[in-house]
């Protein structure tokens, strides 16, 4: 039976405008998806919105709304976002939606009756803009804000009683929490007493939230509504057969500003659950902007719209997944976007097309080649292509994506440069059948290419395999059948000119 794959994304906070940090993410989810369905594994990929919380209340208020039609206003611009980046989720979560209320509520009966929630007056430090509240030591960092005191009695999770056990589950599982310094950023948290975790918030003070299904006076805190959709979508308490299908997730995609909550707060309400936790929890980086993360009061945040409308979105999603390495931070600067595409895309890529399609075109009317017999030179690209397959694989299971692209990026540079030796348009003179071999040989590199771009590069790789002739072709060499006519077709990726003032 095929492999499964799961992946997620955050839910993101339906308030937030789309900026690259978004787009990020869920490019990743959506390259990874593609990737493993392109092997032939089974793939859930799930997104969303979260939609609840003070915040929500209070903008919806300002514009003389519900919260709800707020929230419905304000969903297409992820979801029409998702549209124009050819995301493929196979799910897409709103944590207002009837099914995810009613797991919500299940999961915290039953948390209560197994004795994990009790309540108790409580006064403390509550951050208004992060919706939590804060230690003495993090009011000091000066990371929150709208602080304020507060005294209420509310309801809580014993998230305190996990707290050794997940110390010792982070330990023997190596890859958990990726990367490694993630990992050892949560023990060294784990390692100082752990307060449990308040999980109501009183209607008198917000009342836009999931009704606690044992005390009608509360809410749900909004984190602890908002995680449950990692296994809403997948048929917790509503489809057993399709839960035990998916569950637990492969891979928590997010960012690290959201690491403590999936992986301290998420995990205990799992093992509260006795559910098994998800295989990894991956924290990549953020984007910059210079030095600074991007950030509305900042004003330096980057709409991946504008990007996709002036260079087209695998030219966006190419740069994203080759600029980052997974776990760190990246810098965005439009000369470095420009400067990769012109590289990688236009001279390198576009190029080879041009080039093989071009010399077929001239010497074999259009028509692919023999492959004839193969010379050293021949060979080389010919294993070069053929551990291709498996060195892509590899790194994309460990989540290396960027040196998955640069090795596919690394064949096309073999070729361009192979083709510079051999000469094919100097051969045709001579040696009709050697040059015809040299170009079925950058032509069929050029397609295995295109294949394991197509996860990255969906519209334009599979441009590629169709003037190709093979659309439905895989991984192993030989894939490009002698005799198939090529299409006709403008430069894949024409280069951008920079206006030099």
């Amino acid at each position: 039976m095929p492999d499964k794959f799961y992946v997620t994304t955050p839910i993101y906070y339906v308030n937030d405008k789309p900026h690259i940090g978004h787009a990020y993410t869920t490019i990743l989810a959506d390259v990874l998806s593609r990737f493993h369905r392109e092997l032939g594994d089974r793939v859930f990929f799930l997104t969303g919105l979260d939609e609840h919380g003070q915040k929500v209340q209070q903008a919806a208020e300002k514009r003389g709304l519900s919260p709800q039609d707020h929230c419905n206003d304000l969903a297409p611009r992820f979801t029409d976002l998702w549209k124009k980046l050819e995301i493929s989720n196979d799910d897409f979560i709103r944590t207002t939606e009837e099914r995810h209320k009613k797991i919500v509520q299940a999961v915290l009966q039953k948390v209560y009756d197994s004795g994990d929630i009790y309540q108790k007056e409580y006064e403390g430090l509550y951050s208004v803009s992060e919706e939590r509240f804060i230690t003495e030591k993090e009011a000091e960092s000066g990371q929150f804000r709208e602080i304020k005191k507060i005294q209420e009695k509310n309801w809580f999770f014993k998230m305190s009683k996990y707290q050794d056990r997940l110390i010792r589950y982070i330990e023997e599982h190596e890859g958990f929490i990726r990367p490694e310094s993630r990992k050892n950023e949560m023990l060294g948290f784990l390692r100082q007493p752990l307060a449990d975790l308040c999980i109501s918030r009183p209607k008198t003070r917000l009342s836009w939230g999931i009704e606690i299904p044992f005390d009608r006076d509360y809410v749900t805190y909004v984190w602890f509504d908002a995680l449950i959709n990692y296994i809403t979508a997948p048929g917790y308490l509503s489809d057993d057969k399709k839960f035990k299908t998916w569950w637990p997730a492969s891979v928590h995609l997010i960012g690290k500003d959201i690491l403590t909550t999936h992986s301290i707060y998420w995990t205990t309400m799992l093992f509260s659950l006795e559910l098994p936790l998800p295989e990894t929890i991956f924290a990549h980086g953020w984007w910059l902007v210079g030095e600074s993360k991007m950030s509305k009061s900042l004003g330096n945040v980057i709409n991946p719209l504008d990007l996709i409308e002036q260079h087209g979105v695998d030219a966006v999603r190419y740069y994203l997944m080759s600029e980052m390495i997974l776990g760190q931070d990246s810098n965005f600067t439009l000369e470095n976007f420009i400067k990769r595409y012109n590289s990688d895309l236009a001279n390198d890529f576009g190029n080879l097309l041009n080039r093989v399609s071009g010399l077929i075109g001239k010497y074999f009317e259009s028509v692919v080649p023999e492959a004839g017999t193969p010379t050293p030179a021949d060979e080389m690209i010919i294993a070069q292509g053929r551990a291709l397959g498996e060195k892509v694989q590899s790194l994309l299971k460990n989540y290396k994506v960027d040196a998955a692209i640069n090795e596919i990026m690394n064949l096309i540079r073999a070729v361009n440069k192979y083709m510079e030796v051999q000469a094919p348009w100097k051969l045709a003179k001579t040696d009709l059948p050697s040059a015809g071999r040299v170009l079925y040989t950058a032509t069929e590199a050029l397609r295995l290419s295109a294949v394991l771009l197509r996860a990255v590069m969906p519209e334009k790789a599979q441009r590629v395999l169709e003037i190709l002739g093979a659309q439905n072709s895989g991984l192993n060499w030989g894939g490009l059948k002698s005799g198939t006519k090529l299409e006709a077709h403008p430069p894949l990726f024409p280069r951008i000119e920079i206006e030099k003032s």
